[in-house]
C-alpha cells in the first residue's frame, strides 16, 4: 500500500445565494488550478448584512489534496 501525503489549504468561497453555493464556488475555483482534491471541511460560516438583509454568504473551508509522488 503506497504512502500518501496531503496538503491542506484554507479557502473562502462567496455566494449571494447560500452557504452551499459558497462552498461549491470555492471548490470549483480551486479545482481549476489544483489537482487531486480529495476532501473538504467546513470551518466557518459567515455572511454580510446590508440594510437588514443577508447580502453575501461566506464559507471558510479547508481543502485537502494529494501531493504528487
Amino acid at each position: 500500500m503506497p504512502d500518501n501525503t496531503y496538503k491542506v489549504i484554507e479557502l473562502v468561497g462567496e455566494s449571494p445565494k447560500s452557504f452551499a453555493d459558497a462552498t461549491n464556488n470555492a471548490i470549483k475555483k480551486a479545482s481549476k488550478t489544483l489537482h487531486g482534491l480529495a476532501w473538504f471541511e467546513v470551518v466557518q460560516l459567515r455572511g454580510r448584512v446590508v440594510e437588514g438583509k443577508v447580502d453575501q454568504y461566506q464559507a471558510v473551508i479547508k481543502v485537502g489534496f494529494k501531493l504528487d509522488a
